[in-house]
């Protein structure tokens, strides 16, 4: 482990041996990745969201290839969040109608018929603001109800996108995690269902369900490169929260590769690091970060693993790694301002941070013996996925039109 004013990293020594017992990703293997897909498929909006190459920043960090996932234009609501928060709600109604979700559309979801059979549901989640957003769209498009709280902190921009989804969104005086708590004391109270991307000691099924539905993403990501003929990825970059997300993508990796699977960076803000303390304590258990987390990664202020997540990042993610919100904020204006030949992609903080790692991880000296051990060189071929646009578009601007958070010289 070595320490840097940007940027921690520590290397996961027990992930690639053979004989370190690891849990179980049978949550995604290719039968559920389908199921998925499918579901996703029967929404009027689905559409497949970009995959990117970026050849000309590929040379100039001298990798074989950079692919970026665009999900800014996922179901038009700017990030990747709904394809988990859609998923769980369709594994709850189909759970309630006694039916496999194979069986149900997005479409014959809201038809009277069923809304009839299900009656009045509200739904209830704790957000910075694309999660809430995403369940707040699925419930209004079924007809139900939603109620969504905020972390002290949060984006009016993203409060009002919720809201006009048709929720009831409030922003409280609470850190995430205690915002959480709130959340599932006022559905507890109000006979709501807590459908969040958390999961702890008792409340793992939901977030399991969130997990399975990000799968689309990755499972369009390989098409897509499938399709040009391209090489897999050597390397796939994936920033945490809870660590939901980075360990949806990496079991759906580990069940369609295993031991030949990329080699996976987990990446946090250096103020939200608990899955980056969970590994240094070293005793297999997860350790929550505390208090307030001031970084510009607002989906990514999160202080407690995710007990699903967490097992499974601890036991298959190759490295770990902590950054400055510099790092993210560098990389906002890499994509928005590309290399001559390279498109350019409005990514936002928490959709960014991946390249910015890369890019450090190739520049900076201090980082040689980082890059080593991830086998990163001229023949990488990198997967980051931008989970996010421009969800707060003065938030954007400041930092790629003004110059907010520099960095260092």
């Amino acid at each position: 482990m070595q320490d840097m004013t940007a940027l921690k990293y520590m290397t996961n020594e027990k992930a690639r041996k053979a004989e370190f017992k690891k849990i179980s990703v049978k949550f995604m293997n290719r039968n559920m990745a389908k199921k998925v897909r499918n579901f996703h498929k029967s929404f009027p909006e689905y559409e497949v969201t970009p995959l990117h190459s970026l050849k000309k920043l590929s040379c100039k960090l001298n990798v074989g290839n950079i692919w970026i996932k665009d999900e800014s234009y996922r179901f038009g609501l700017g990030a990747f969040k709904v394809l988990g928060g859609s998923f769980a709600v369709g594994k709850y109604l189909a759970d309630r109608l006694n039916m496999d979700i194979s069986e149900l559309s997005f479409e014959k979801l809201k038809t009277e018929e069923i809304k009839g059979q299900l009656g009045d549901i509200t739904f209830v989640t704790a957000t910075d603001g694309n999660h809430g957003r995403g369940i707040a769209w699925a419930a209004s498009q079924l007809g139900q109800k939603s109620v969504v709280f905020m972390p002290k902190g949060s984006s009016e921009v993203r409060l009002n996108h919720i809201r006009n989804e048709g929720a009831e969104a409030s922003i409280t005086e609470l850190n995430y995690d205690d915002t959480v708590r709130l959340a599932n004391t006022y559905a507890t109270e109000h006979h709501g269902v807590l459908l969040q991307d958390s999961a702890w000691e008792g409340y793992e099924e939901i977030p399991t369900w969130i997990m399975q539905g990000y799968g689309t993403l990755i499972d369009e990501a390989l098409e897509q490169i499938r399709a040009v003929g391209d090489d897999y990825p050597t390397h796939v970059f994936l920033q945490a929260g809870v660590g939901s997300f980075a360990a949806s993508i990496l079991g759906y990796l580990i069940s369609h590769f295993g031991e030949k699977r990329p080699t996976t960076v987990i990446i946090e803000p250096n103020e939200a690091a608990c899955i980056y303390k969970s590994a240094a304590e070293n005793d297999g258990k997860p350790h929550a970060v505390t208090g307030f987390m001031p970084t510009i990664m607002a989906g990514l202020a999160c202080g407690e693993p995710s007990t699903v997540a967490w097992e499974l990042l601890r036991d298959y993610a190759d490295m770990y790694i902590t950054c400055s919100d510099f790092v993210s904020a560098k990389a906002m204006r890499m994509l928005g301002n590309p290399l001559p030949g390279d498109p350019q992609i409005i990514s936002g903080e928490s959709g960014a941070v991946g390249l910015g790692v890369l890019s450090l991880l190739r520049k900076q000296e201090n980082l040689i013996e980082a890059a080593a051990q991830l086998q990163l060189d001229e023949d990488s071929r990198i997967l980051i996925i931008s989970t996010e646009g421009d969800t707060d578009p003065e938030a954007y601007r400041q930092i790629v039109w003004e110059g907010k958070y520099p960095s260092f010289s």
